[in-house]
């Protein structure tokens, strides 16, 4: 029999495909879960025998949570990243890394096929094969689920015909969890309009009394909160991600343009991350220049924007991280947050590297490096060539 590395969940979608591929294309099944810090030890022992139940020859599970965090994440917070100023890519940037830990591992196992469940309509269909393709050219790609234009009703018919048992009115929901957050997909998403039902989120809502925190930041990574301190970034985003989610922060429906050309939506749950970038980026605007802000939010925007289209492998990405490493030397210091039921508010920060200094002047009050002339001088210069455009053309009549 050929042998086929299947990328399985557990989900309704690989579910299906372990059967088919199995029983229908009479392959050897391996089926590969990647960890991209969304499991547990016991969601992955439940995957296991789930997939070994459906048909599958071996299961293995490939842990690329550090690798993950190390090579993507980190530039995620580096750039202050959202799509479309919402989403945190908390799908997009960890399908780079399970379609190159499956190609690889196709490669070791000699397999002749890969497979994936991805349908026709979404971007997941063009990160894994364009991966696999770039790393595994001389491995075929089979996609039962795009190949049949299958809906999930007719997965699920299907499921029931072979004897599979599982929560099926849960499994009307799309769940993809990962480090940088969870994505939810259904029907609500499925049109321009109706929100996600709270059921739908993999955290409930069980706080209500604000609680404050003190995130701390060395060289723009998120090490501590309060008095606690970790030995990885990871450590501190999984924390923080248990401190917050019971608070509902970080959920919404993301609405953008797929690879493919048509708009979608997707509703996703990524307190985490939401809260992660966006006192990181407080942080940055006090520790960073001028320019070095301006610069980054260029930059920033094409690198979200090419890893949410899989071109992760493309050089320049590369030459941004280089950059955006380089900005975070002074991203140091602590930033102050009150969580609040599905939201949260950035009270200040404290920073050794902060330009805000009493030192140098109070904005809008008192300033200590130059004189009332010295601006009367510098006002006429900066506005010199301005003055010299509408005089020449006499933009302006004379009063």
């Amino acid at each position: 029999m050929k042998k086929v590395v299947l990328a399985f969940s557990g989900g309704l979608d690989t579910s299906f495909c372990a059967i088919y591929l199995s029983k229908v294309k009479n392959l050897e099944v391996h089926a590969v879960t990647v960890n991209t810090g969304g499991f547990s030890t016991e969601e992955i022992q439940e995957i296991e025998a789930k997939a070994l139940s459906l048909g599958a020859k071996s299961f293995v599970c490939l842990d690329e949570t550090d690798n993950y965090y190390q090579n993507c994440i980190k530039y995620l917070i580096f750039g202050n990243i959202l799509k479309n100023n919402t989403y945190p890519l908390s799908v997009s940037a960890e399908r780079v890394y399970q379609a190159t830990s499956i190609a690889n591992y196709a490669k070791k196992l000699g397999a002749e096929y890969i497979a994936h469940g991805s349908t026709g309509a979404g971007n997941d269909q063009v990160r894994f094969d364009m991966i696999f393709n770039i790393l595994a050219p001389k491995i075929e790609i089979i996609t039962p689920i795009r190949d049949l234009k299958l809906s999930r009703e007719a997965e699920i018919d299907f499921l029931k015909e072979h004897g599979v048992e599982m929560n099926f009115e849960k499994a009307k929901y799309s769940i993809n969890k990962g480090l940088w957050g969870t994505s939810v997909g259904g029907k609500e998403t499925l049109t321009s309009h109706g929100y996600l039902p709270e059921e739908s989120f993999p955290t409930q809502l069980t706080k209500n009394a604000p609680e404050n925190l003190t995130l701390i930041f060395e060289k723009g990574e998120l090490v501590g909160i309060n008095e606690e301190t970790f030995a990885s970034p990871v450590n501190a985003i999984q924390r923080l991600q248990e401190i917050a989610a019971p608070f509902g922060i970080g959920r919404d429906i993301h609405v953008g343009d797929t690879i493919i050309g048509i708009k979608g939506r997707v509703g996703f749950e990524a307190s985490a991350p939401i809260i992660t970038i966006k006192a990181h980026h407080l942080l940055e605007k006090h520790t960073l220049s001028k320019w070095q802000l301006f610069l980054k939010e260029q930059l920033s925007a094409y690198y979200g924007s090419w890893l949410h289209e899989g071109q992760f492998f493309e050089p320049a990405m590369r030459n941004i991280e280089a950059f955006l490493g380089q900005t975070q030397e002074t991203v140091n210091g602590k930033v102050f947050v009150t969580l609040l039921p599905y939201r949260f508010v950035l009270n200040g920060i404290e920073s050794e590297n902060d330009l805000m200094s009493a030192k140098f002047g109070s904005y809008g009050e008192m300033n200590n490096t130059w004189s009332g002339e010295d601006v009367k001088g510098f006002s006429k210069i900066f506005g010199n060539n301005v003055a010299i455009f509408h005089q020449v053309n006499n933009t302006f009549s004379a009063e």
